[in-house]
């Protein structure tokens, strides 16, 4: 009984610890999100031998579902919040790309004098 009792309180944990990520994601706070990434980790790793451990009654399987879920829809929008972070971040390699290019060309024609029909 008490793996069950263990096991629950990992799924709680798992939750607040989505929701926490979550709301860091929605903030822009990137770099606490990674760190608490780490705790989310830790967490799913102790319920897979929670899991295996208990025998789950139908009451607590009915306690534990409800968690589940919630976490399950936590990281789809979790997933797509961090998929519009990697298209920003993408733009913003591409426009620093094009400006040293950029940079590059016109760096090397700095302080020469360009006339008409002058290559």
């Amino acid at each position: 009984m008490d793996a069950n009792i263990e096991l629950l309180r990992c799924y709680q944990r798992l939750l607040s610890a989505s929701q926490d990520m979550l709301k860091l994601a929605h903030e822009g706070l990137w770099e606490e999100l990674i760190e608490r990434e780490v705790e989310y980790v830790g967490t799913v790793e102790k319920i897979a031998v929670f899991q295996d451990a208990s025998m789950q009654s139908q009451a607590m399987q009915a306690q534990i579902l409800p968690l589940i879920k919630e976490i399950l829809d936590n990281e789809v929008e979790l997933k797509m919040l961090l998929q519009q972070r990697m298209s920003e971040l993408q733009a913003l390699v591409v426009q620093t790309s094009r400006q040293q290019n950029l940079n590059t060309t016109y760096g090397s024609l700095a302080g020469n004098i360009l006339y008409p029909n002058e290559g």
